[in-house]
């Protein structure tokens, strides 16, 4: 059984998560600073660093989890070999849309805080691995849609498809309506959009 200080120690490095959360939402990672956070949580910035090490350990717990979870459920989307590779990729951009609409007062802190190019090999920063590794996995499956696709121009289609859907994000993210009668009404477009993409990139691999 816990004892009254771990408890409030417990609550302490919750209280600093939440308030490092809030504050990246609103005021984006690098204009935050530990003694804004400090000030948010209650505490002093000294007290933060018995916890973490430094803001991007703030980020990392933060977003690690989420991530991690996103992987898997894509994982598992292209693992399914009994329907087409496009059908996948219109689960897959789905899926990912459904993610970030969900989180969407952190998503751009989830994706782009202290992100690097997603044609690095080695990243330094976890969080950077994780990305890259949900950016590869959308690419294998384009992979599949385009197989006579050479490596260039696999990246190039990949980051198009990439923006393609910052641009659905962006367009909903300050919707009021219901995330499920959202992605309900406008999943068809959604996939259309996928549907064109893919033809346009086909005709111009020719």
């Amino acid at each position: 059984m816990r004892n009254k200080q771990e408890k409030r120690s417990e609550e302490t490095k919750k209280q600093i998560l939440q308030s490092a959360g809030q504050l990246f939402a609103n005021k984006g990672y690098d204009a935050v600073t530990i003694r804004e956070i400090a000030k948010d949580a209650g505490c002093s910035h000294t007290t933060i660093y018995l916890y973490f090490k430094d803001k991007d350990e703030l980020l990392h717990q933060l977003s690690m989890p989420s991530l991690q979870e996103l992987h898997e459920q894509l994982q598992n989307i292209s693992a399914v070999k009994t329907v087409s590779a496009e059908e996948r990729l219109k689960d897959i951009s789905r899926e990912y849309v459904y993610f970030c609409l969900n989180n969407r007062n952190m998503y751009d802190i989830f994706f782009n805080a202290k992100s690097t190019r997603v044609d690095i090999q080695a990243p330094e920063l976890e969080i950077n691995t994780i990305r890259l590794e949900i950016f590869a996995l959308m690419k294998s499956v384009i992979q599949e849609c385009l197989p006579f696709a050479n490596d260039e121009h696999l990246l190039a289609i990949s980051r198009i498809y990439y923006y393609q859907l910052n641009g659905i994000l962006s367009t909903y993210s300050y919707q009021h309506e219901p995330l499920d009668v959202l992605m309900e009404r406008l999943s068809p477009t959604f996939d259309l959009a996928i549907e064109i993409l893919l033809l346009g990139f086909k005709e111009k691999l020719k």
